[in-house]
């Protein structure tokens, strides 16, 4: 009986990941250079004085047409020399300007009160995202703004994190992993995910929906913008796999924050729809049945474990070569038994407290 329930749960997951890769995989139609538009790029940094210089020579180092890029770095009330960080390295670059918000737009709070301030000044066409412990590929910006067709109204991109060591590179592969399953849903029309550091909207649909004002605080307010962009059912929401808008972000430095991380996702991915929670159902039962297998011992079971750790595998092997990135088999391994154990532990930690904390902030 446990390897019957184990085949069949394999088998969906099997199907769902082929299902993803195929929507990731989804060309789409550029615009040609002389036709980007204006855009504006958004940075919310607070206390990120190690980080944030690495990020503004990334930023300083993009790729795009002269007089078409705005950057607006937010001190989001850092308490250590993060602003004058800032303020050094802008000094002589009239394409940045900084700012820091000294109230909140209605109830935000946060960096999602950060991004509003920004984007309220911002004079783009099309707002681009990435955090302050981010470094942006050369062609980030052309590649993201360049698919936007007139009916296109977000445009998210992948992002990896340095892979220095196994633990790092753990990390990265879950995000590819978490990348490819939001990206394969929502070229299918079915938005479950994003990430706000490598995502782009356009501006007026952003007003369309109240801007973050106009919705419901969210600890994950990529996601709450995402959803309400959907919801207006009058533009394309599209996520290319495409190696030119790569972002290369820092992975979490301990478990400690790499919990808060988790569970901070965790809670965002709680106003999930029916669809999206039968995904993790399916997810979740396979993992289970992972951990079961011992106790239920069988060569059959057996065999269901290697193959879905090969289906894994090749599932996020295949994104890291479109993206020209190299996945380590010890990163792979350590991913496989941190996916698995997260995967049956995040409801335990969700479900009973919502509580978050994040850059030094509690929600």
């Amino acid at each position: 009986m446990f390897e019957i329930i184990f085949l069949v749960a394999l088998s969906i997951y099997f199907i769902h990941l082929v299902v993803f890769s195929i929507g990731a995989g989804e060309k789409f139609p550029k615009i040609s250079g002389d036709q980007l538009p204006n855009i504006t790029i958004v940075t919310a940094a607070r206390n990120e004085e190690e980080n944030i210089l690495d990020c503004l020579r990334s930023l300083d180092n993009l790729i795009y047409p002269m007089g078409k890029l705005e950057i607006i770095v937010v001190n989001d009330n850092s308490t250590d020399s993060t602003g004058k960080v800032i303020e050094s390295f802008i000094k002589d670059k009239p394409k940045f300007k900084t700012i820091t918000p000294t109230g909140s737009i209605g109830p935000l709070k946060g960096k999602t009160n950060a991004l509003a301030n920004a984007i309220k000044i911002s004079s783009g066409e099309i707002i681009l995202t990435t955090d302050a412990d981010c470094v942006v590929s050369p062609t980030w910006a052309k590649t993201l703004a360049s698919y936007y067709q007139d009916d296109v109204c977000f445009v998210g991109g992948f992002t990896t994190q340095e892979d220095k060591n196994v633990f790092e590179g753990m990390q990265a592969i879950d995000f590819i992993y978490l990348l490819t399953v939001a990206a394969g849903t929502i070229n299918f029309k079915k938005p479950l995910s994003c990430i706000g550091n490598n995502m782009s909207y356009r501006k007026n649909a952003y007003d369309e929906i109240g801007g973050y004002e106009g919705l419901p605080f969210s600890v994950t307010e990529d996601l709450n913008l995402l959803i309400a962009l959907h919801k207006l059912k009058k533009y394309k929401i599209i996520f290319p796999l495409d190696e030119g808008a790569l972002v290369t972000s820092k992975a979490c430095p301990d478990w400690k924050t790499l919990f808060w991380q988790k569970k901070r996702w965790g809670v965002g991915g709680m106003k999930s729809d029916f669809i999206g929670y039968l995904i993790m159902a399916w997810g979740y039962i396979s993992n289970a049945a992972m951990i079961l297998t011992p106790f239920f011992f069988s060569s059959e079971a057996l065999y269901l474990c290697i193959f879905k750790i090969f289906v894994d595998y090749f599932f996020v092997y295949q994104v890291f070569k479109k993206l020209k990135l190299k996945m380590k088999v010890s990163s792979f391994i350590a991913f496989e038994i941190y996916f698995i154990i997260y995967v049956l532990l995040l409801p335990f930690i969700v479900l009973p407290n919502r509580k978050v904390k994040w850059k030094g902030r509690d929600f």
